[in-house]
């Protein structure tokens, strides 16, 4: 049985100067007000534009990010690699507007495509839709409205992006994920993804959707995405995951006055991220997943289910995912178990993922627990190497 509790395990990646960078931002992250600052003095720092991509390269980014290009990848993706865990390159360049943006950002996520082709430590690739289109025209298709005659060509354009990037995973045997991201416009990405699942997955998942839990309808949704694969006879790829939004969500509905899509309660988003598993396993010949999630009880019971299917260890339908730098204990404990394991190693120039990096140190202070838990064990390995 895996137990995450083993810090020998959990952190064997780890030399005693990473411990102690990740004990000191952990210990900063804690601190909801130390976070604000943070934030504050990195936009006047940039604003004024002052030379502060040295120091955080050197702290908060080397926690959370591969480096600033794919080749700056590689070091992590070997380390990685050493204890069975795979890399998921994730371009993390955020809040792009233009068409050169979205060009370049289709570029370099086909060049992680063709960096993961043939390389055994590279399972997946990934991409956020808006990476390849205006948030405006996404909301807009969402709805439904009918769009202009230079939207529609807009569209047309986000449209070949999408699936130039589909088709070269495909042509290279690497699956792909498409990232959920708010409900607004969530509507567009899935009718994208259905799609592209339907053109590419016929002989084996290489379009992943992803499904986001604390959503009330995301559980149906999942089963009527594969309820679509088997009428129209492909593989369905999903990407479980609770979500990231939770805040925003609540706050538009309640400004816009329509009922919020997030679950009532945490019970709830967890009921139906178990429950989305439990499916997921149950179908398993039609459906490869992968389970991103830091909740322990998850990942625990994930391991049962497949017992219980009598599956493989390392079933070739089944990974767990968790962002680097956090939830150590998880992945490498898993992986020393036999499972399949990939990290998001996020990447891209300093000063355009610190979107990204801000919103991981918010995501630490604000999600119960998490920060505390991360604490807690590099302390208890910390004394473990001290012999205490």
């Amino acid at each position: 049985m895996v137990s995450f509790d083993n810090t020998e395990n959990a952190f064997s990646g780890k030399k005693n100067s990473d411990l102690n960078r990740s004990y000191w931002l952990f210990n900063m992250v804690s601190r909801p007000w130390m976070v604000n600052i943070g934030e504050m003095l990195t936009e006047w720092s940039i604003a004024m534009r002052l030379p502060i991509t040295g120091a955080v390269k050197a702290t908060i980014f080397k926690q959370f990010c591969g480096g600033e290009t794919i080749e700056e990848c590689t070091k992590t993706i070997a380390e990685l690699g050493k204890y069975n865990i795979g890399t998921i390159l994730d371009y993390s360049v955020e809040g792009k507007e233009s068409e050169a943006d979205f060009n370049a950002t289709t570029r370099e996520t086909i060049a992680t495509i063709q960096r993961a082709k043939n390389e055994k430590n590279i399972p997946f690739s990934v991409f956020k839709v808006t990476g390849l289109a205006r948030f405006a025209l996404l909301e807009k298709c969402s709805t439904g409205a009918a769009l202009t005659a230079e939207e529609e060509l807009e569209f047309t354009k986000v449209h070949q992006r999408v699936n130039s990037i589909c088709e070269a995973a495909f042509q290279a045997g690497v699956p792909v994920f498409i990232d959920a991201e708010e409900s607004w416009i969530q509507v567009a990405i899935d009718g994208l993804a259905n799609e592209m699942m339907e053109k590419f997955n016929k002989q084996r998942a290489i379009v992943y959707n992803t499904y986001q839990l604390y959503r009330h309808d995301r559980l149906d949704f999942l089963k009527a995405s594969f309820a679509d694969a088997e009428k129209k006879n492909y593989f369905l790829g999903a990407k479980l995951v609770r979500g990231a939004y939770m805040e925003k969500e609540r706050e538009r509905a309640a400004n816009k006055g329509y009922a919020s899509p997030i679950q009532e309660t945490k019970a709830a988003t967890d009921n139906d991220y178990n429950a989305a598993l439990e499916f997921c396993v149950t179908h398993s010949k039609r459906i490869a997943f992968c389970a991103g999630t830091h909740n322990e009880q998850s990942s625990m019971y994930l391991t049962e289910l497949m017992k219980q299917h009598s599956l493989n260890l390392n079933d070739k339908h089944i990974y767990f995912s968790q962002l680097l730098g956090m939830s150590d204990h998880i992945s490498y404990n898993l992986s020393k178990a036999g499972y399949n394991v990939a990290k998001y190693v996020p990447y891209g120039p300093v000063k355009e993922v610190l979107p990204y990096l801000i919103r991981r140190a918010r995501e630490n202070t604000s999600v119960k627990g998490q920060t505390g838990r991360e604490l807690s064990l590099i302390i208890k390995e910390r004394k473990r190497r001290k012999g205490i």
